[in-house]
C-alpha cells in the first residue's frame, strides 16, 4: 500500500468509531485537509528511510490547521513549501475554529520539531531523503469547553477501537517507508509504536516533545533532543 491509500482506509476507519462525553467534538484532518496532506505524503514519504519520528495526535494549530504532522502553519508554509485548500470539521468548536493557512496561531510543538530540522538540515529535502514525521492518531478530541483530550484519555472500549486501526495503519506505513527505526515524540507515540510493531525488528526509541505543556521542554529542549537521539545511534 502507498501512504496515501493508508490514510484514505484510516480516514474512513475514523469516521465510523464514535466517541461519548467527555468528547464533544471530533476533528479529522485526514478529511478536510487531505490536500495538504496529500502533498506532504507524496512529495516526501517515499522510501526507504533511516528513521521515521511518530507524534501522538494532531495539535488544534498544527495538523488541525493544515494537514500536517505537527503542522505549524510559518512551517509547513515556509519550509515545507506546502500550501493547500483546507475545509472544515463536521462539528467545529468556536474555541478552535479551523481557518487552515489563515491560521494566526503558531504551535509551538510544530514551530520547535520542524525547527530543529531546519536548523539542521537548511533545506527539506535532505531531511526527508533519511527521515521522516507522522502521527499514530490523526484525530484531535476537545470537550465541551474546547479543551484537548489526548487519546489516552478515551473511555477504554472507544480508545480499544481507535488503537486497533492506528496500529494497523502504522503498521502498514512501516512496511511503506522501510525504516530501520522509529522514533516516538514523546511517551505515549513511542510506546503505542512498540505495541504496533511487537514481533518485527525494528527499534523504537523516544524523545522529549516539544509541548510547552511540559515543563522539561521549556528548559533546553533542542539540546536535549539531539542528545538523546545521539544516544540511539542517530546524528542529524
Amino acid at each position: 500500500m502507498e501512504l496515501q491509500e493508508i490514510a484514505d482506509t484510516l480516514a474512513t476507519e475514523m469516521n465510523r468509531l464514535s466517541f461519548s462525553p467527555p468528547v464533544a467534538h471530533v476533528y479529522n484532518p485526514l478529511v478536510y485537509a487531505r490536500e495538504p496532506h496529500a502533498c506532504y505524503l507524496t512529495r516526501y514519504g517515499k522510501g526507504p528511510k533511516e528513521v521515521v519520528f511518530v507524534g501522538m495526535n494532531p495539535g488544534p494549530w498544527g495538523m488541525a490547521q493544515t494537514g500536517v504532522p505537527f503542522g505549524e502553519v510559518g512551517a509547513v508554509r515556509e519550509w515545507l513549501g506546502i500550501e493547500a485548500a483546507v475545509g472544515k470539521p463536521p462539528h467545529e468548536h468556536p474555541k478552535k475554529p479551523v481557518t487552515g493557512f489563515a491560521c494566526r496561531r503558531s504551535e509551538v510543538s510544530g514551530r520547535r520539531l520542524w525547527g530543529l530540522f531546519q536548523a539542521r538540515f537548511g533545506e527539506p529535502e535532505p531531511f526527508f531523503a533519511r527521515f521522516f514525521v507522522l502521527n499514530y492518531c490523526p484525530l484531535l478530541f476537545l470537550d465541551a469547553a474546547g479543551r484537548n483530550i489526548t487519546p489516552d484519555k478515551l473511555k477504554p472500549a472507544e480508545r480499544e477501537l481507535l488503537l486497533a486501526a492506528c496500529d494497523e495503519a502504522l503498521r502498514s506505513s512501516v512496511a511503506c517507508l522501510r525504516p530501520a527505526r522509529l522514533v516516538g515524540v514523546g511517551s505515549f507515540a513511542a510506546q503505542r509504536a512498540e505495541a504496533a510493531l511487537a514481533g518485527l525488528a525494528i527499534p523504537v526509541g523516544r524523545i522529549l516533545h516539544p509541548s510547552p505543556a511540559n515543563p522539561t521542554a521549556n528548559r533546553h529542549w533542542e539540546e536535549t533532543v539531539l542528545a538523546q537521539l545521539r544516544e540511539q545511534g542517530i546524528e542529524i
